[in-house]
């Protein structure tokens, strides 16, 4: 596995190492012994997953405040998705930056996401899962929603008629919302 940094300090792309052969392929995807050795100390309480049906289906930005705020894995084992990971932690030097990375079945990338980050993706495909890792359980009353186009971080989804939940068609900004790192 190959910890590759971005341009957010704490928000890895994690490649594994995929083993193929004629019958197919084999890779390791979770490791505390290999993430512990590559300076990710995180221990994950619960796995989830995601149905995306239609391409351009957009979901975010989203996070859990504190106290119960979570840093995540996320992967794409089926389809192709846009990751997007948001810095707001208020002490950070990329504060209100942003990365993109893209997963895939193909790629088989992860990306790591610490707490004080807004998540969100794009389904580039028809019929996408997303798995994620949390370190936290699900907290309903801490559970938030950011604006997706909200200018102040400026995430360029590509997408012009994105397929939305009400919920993030509803979100505040995130200069109105109660979130705070």
């Amino acid at each position: 596995m190959e910890k590759i940094e971005t341009a957010i300090d704490g928000v890895y792309i994690i490649e594994p190492k995929v083993f193929g052969d004629n019958r197919g392929w084999f890779y390791e995807s979770y490791s505390a012994k290999s993430f512990a050795d590559m300076g990710i100390d995180t221990v994950f309480v619960q796995d989830n997953r995601s149905y995306s049906a239609k391409k351009g289906t957009l979901r975010g930005l989203h996070c859990q405040k504190n106290p119960m705020s979570q840093a995540k894995l996320v992967s794409c084992p089926r389809g192709a998705i846009t990751d997007v990971a948001v810095d707001i932690r208020k002490d950070s030097p990329t504060y209100l930056k942003h990365v993109c990375v893209k997963l895939s079945e193909e790629n088989k990338r992860m990306l790591y996401i610490p707490k004080g980050c807004l998540h969100g993706f794009v389904a580039l495909t028809d019929d996408v899962e997303l798995s994620y890792k949390v370190d936290e359980l699900y907290s309903p009353e801490n559970d938030r929603s950011i604006r997706f186009d909200d200018p102040e971080i400026g995430v360029e989804w590509n997408e012009e008629n994105p397929v939305l939940s009400e919920k993030d068609k509803n979100a505040p900004l995130l200069k109105d919302s109660d979130v705070s790192f």
